[in-house]
């Protein structure tokens, strides 16, 4: 690899209306700390100041109501109380010259009565296979309530409130989640919505309910600080649809009609990827996630494949990641059996070099 390569991944970077100290991001990732109030703490902060040597901190997915939510003691983004909690963390971070948005998230049918209360909703009502994550005793999703008209609206007024909310809270962007098999996604594929109306059948009346968020978070924050996340690989949570292609290039043509700031793409390079594709559609920031290690990031940056790389994992065991990657050391291995955890094993308890 060329020297200047290695450079790439600690030069600044212009996303749409603001500009990050380096193209390294921090992934969205759930850790489950929030507790049963999901309303970010201390502990949650000592984890993000930790990470702010990133560019770009993205926040784990955060429910924009209690329906919205499908894990126990993941943060909220729904009130005042959220909004002054996430305050705290989002100027540690500034602190340090990052910045950070709020991933905003609703999981549809991924979720259970006992989690929420009620029937989980979604496009259609359609199961998905396998079993409730983290639950125990285990057992199957619920088939979940399809959604009526009038409840798609509101839907679509929490995501603008948690924006709302957002601003409040001092987040830089925001970033929609439109990945994983998650509500988003559950509109957007065939084998999951099965509607016969405006927001049913045709790819474009699929990707309705995904432009219609993104256009209302764009009211609120204006095109050049919205983000929008894509799995285009679709492997999560039973997800399928016949022409990937065909789907996901219209969504990206339509964010770029948008001028929205960035995408953020879920997949890893293969053969098979189609994320090369898409990114030539798209003339905002295009940031890459999943299985990256050091070489391969460089070379996407090189290449201008990506503007940006993110780690997940890597970074949850390296909170000094970016040091560790200028410096070319050994990275810390990731404890797997304290990802979900309560305590600060396992989340703000890895040590950075200095101190190894």
């Amino acid at each position: 690899m060329a020297e200047t390569n290695r450079d790439l991944i600690n030069t600044p970077l212009n996303i749409g209306d603001f500009e990050i100290k380096n193209r390294l991001v921090l992934a969205p990732l759930t850790r489950s700390r929030s507790g049963e109030t999901r309303i970010p703490n201390d502990l949650m902060l000592e984890y993000y100041q930790q990470r702010a040597g990133a560019g770009l901190l993205l926040t784990e997915a955060t429910v924009i109501s209690p329906q919205a939510a499908g894990y126990f003691n993941t943060p909220g983004l729904w009130s005042e109380s959220q909004a002054l909690a996430w305050k705290k963390i989002t100027d540690v971070v500034h602190e340090q010259d990052a910045k950070i948005a709020v991933q905003l998230w609703h999981v549809g049918r991924i979720s259970d009565p006992e989690i929420i209360g009620e029937t989980p909703v979604s496009a259609s009502a359609v199961q998905a296979a396998g079993q409730v994550s983290l639950l125990r005793p285990k057992r199957d999703y619920v088939v979940p309530r399809a959604l009526e008209l009038e409840e798609i609206q509101q839907i679509i007024a929490e995501y603008k409130q948690a924006a709302v909310w957002a601003k409040i809270a001092g987040f830089d962007a925001v970033e929609l989640h439109a990945a994983n098999g998650y509500l988003v996604e559950q509109f957007l594929f065939g084998n999951t919505n099965q509607r016969d109306d405006q927001y049913g059948g045709s790819i474009e009346n699929r990707a309705r309910f995904l432009l219609e968020v993104v256009d209302v978070l764009i009211d609120v924050w204006g095109a050049g600080r919205v983000g929008v996340h894509l799995s285009p690989r679709a492997e999560s949570h039973d997800m399928f649809d016949e022409d990937r292609l065909s789907l996901f290039g219209y969504v990206v043509e339509q964010l770029e009609s948008r001028k929205i700031a960035f995408i953020f793409a879920r997949e890893y390079i293969a053969a098979d990827s189609i994320s090369p594709v898409l990114r030539q559609k798209f003339s905002g920031a295009w940031i890459a996630n999943d299985q990256l290690d050091l070489d391969s990031a460089e070379a996407l940056l090189a290449s201008k494949q990506a503007d940006a790389v993110a780690f997940g994992r890597a970074f949850i065991a390296n909170p000094d990641l970016l040091d560790r990657f200028q410096k070319r050391a050994q990275l810390n291995s990731l404890n797997a059996a304290t990802l979900y955890a309560a305590s600060a094993e396992g989340y703000t308890d890895y040590p950075v070099l200095a101190e190894v």
